[in-house]
Parts: structure tokens; sequence; C-alpha cells
């Protein structure tokens, strides 16, 4: 069923979802905070812009955004997926530890920032465009995957991606020499071993949008970890 929910605010649009069936499609969202926060069992359709903290604390729904999203997508986020077929804004994914977020735009600063794994759970986030700086900032576990499709000439991540990286993979689609890494991280370009760890996300991803699969999968990835020697481990790791 449909839900208008253009003169809803947060409180009431999460009431109603919540007492909808197990699927729920949802029209004239313009900016609401929190929709789905904590919510499992249930897919949800939104068609509009939905506001900060989309799917905080998501614990296993699916959330599908026909357009856009703003800052703060999937913050602490336990299970469940967000797809979005448009651009997110900054901090998508913060503190997450598990579930997928698949973006097929762009997103904006600190994307990944403080993700982590938690037990058997490992989150995934894929970014089909371009990310801001500090990408992954503090990650403690988890994988980073951005593609950069359409990029051009221009970085596929700004600035200092993994700063405080203590944890988890990033994968940036391109050898990324124009990009200034902190000394923290280390970097290599992908062996078949590497890709093997992300050709099930790749696929899935490109089953939501529409690419090419086997044109990304053959494209060159740079692998992006934490040093070993990094100063940032003694801080989070107990010897």
């Amino acid at each position: 069923m449909m839900y208008d929910v253009s003169g809803l605010d947060f409180k009431a649009l999460n009431e109603l979802v919540r007492s909808s069936g197990k699927e729920c499609d949802i029209s004239g969202c313009c900016g609401q905070r929190f929709i789905a926060a904590g919510m499992d069992g249930k897919k949800i359709n939104i068609d509009g812009i939905p506001g900060n903290a989309l799917g905080a604390y998501l614990n296993g729904a699916e959330i599908y955004v026909h357009s856009n999203a703003q800052d703060a997508v999937g913050d602490t986020m336990n299970e469940g997926k967000i797809i979005v077929y448009g651009n997110i804004g900054d901090a998508a994914g913060y503190a997450m530890r598990g579930g997928k977020i698949y973006v097929r735009g762009n997103a904006g600063y600190r994307a990944g920032i403080h993700m982590k794994a938690y037990r058997d759970k490992k989150p995934v986030m894929i970014i089909g465009g371009v990310c801001g700086s500090f990408l992954g900032e503090y990650q403690a576990g988890g994988t980073i995957i951005v593609l950069g499709m359409n990029a051009g000439k221009k970085n596929i991540v700004g600035n200092f991606p993994g700063t405080g990286m203590h944890g988890g993979k990033m994968y940036l689609r391109g050898n990324c020499d124009g990009v200034r890494f902190p000394s923290q991280v280390t970097r290599h370009t992908a062996t078949a071993s590497d890709m093997e760890e992300i050709r099930g996300y790749l696929s899935e991803y490109c089953e939501y949008f529409g690419f090419d699969f086997d044109e990304i999968f053959r494209s060159e990835f740079t692998v992006i970890s934490p040093d070993s020697n990094n100063p940032y481990k003694q801080m989070y790791v107990a010897n």
C-alpha cells in the first residue's frame, strides 16, 4: 500500500511504517529524519528525499530510496540493507557494524567513519560514484568499496582516506595515484584473492543498479588496509 507522508513529522511517519504490513511504500517524503530507525522484518520503498539518519540502528529491514538521501544514512546499523538510487550526504554508515549500504551515486565526507565488524557481522558499503575526504576515518572493520563511475579525471575519493584506520579494508577502483593517503595505511593493487573477497558484493550491487559486473570486476582496484605499525592500533587493540 502507498502512503503519502508529505504532511507527517518523523514520529508519525515511523508509527505509520511500524503499523503497516511487511512491505510499505511511502511517497511525499521530504527531509523527515530517523525513518525506519531500529526496524526489522520490513521492506520499505521511499519516493522522495529522506532526512538525516535514515535507517539508524537498522536491525534487518530493507530500505530502497528512489532518489537522494541526506546525512548519516545507516547510522549505527546492525543488519539489513539500504539501497539508494541517487546520492547521499556526509557520515554515511557511522559506526555501522553489520548490513549493507549500496549507493548508485556519490557520497559526501567521512563515509564509513568508525565502521566496525562484530562477531559474524561484516558491514559493507559500496559507493558507485565518488566520495569526499576522510573516507573510512577510524575504520575498525568491514569493507568499503568505491567505484568512481563517471568520475572522469577527478579522484574518486578526497584526501586522507583511512585516517586512523585500524581494521577492515577499502577497495578503490583505479590506481589512486593522485590521492593523499595518511601515513598509517598501506595500499597495493588488488590481487585475484582480494577480488574474490568482494565478487559477491559487486555482483549484487550491479544487479540493483544495472551496471556491467564483468566490466567493473575486471578493473584495477587499489586495496587500502591498516599499517601493522599504525600508531592508532595501540589505542584499540589489546596486546
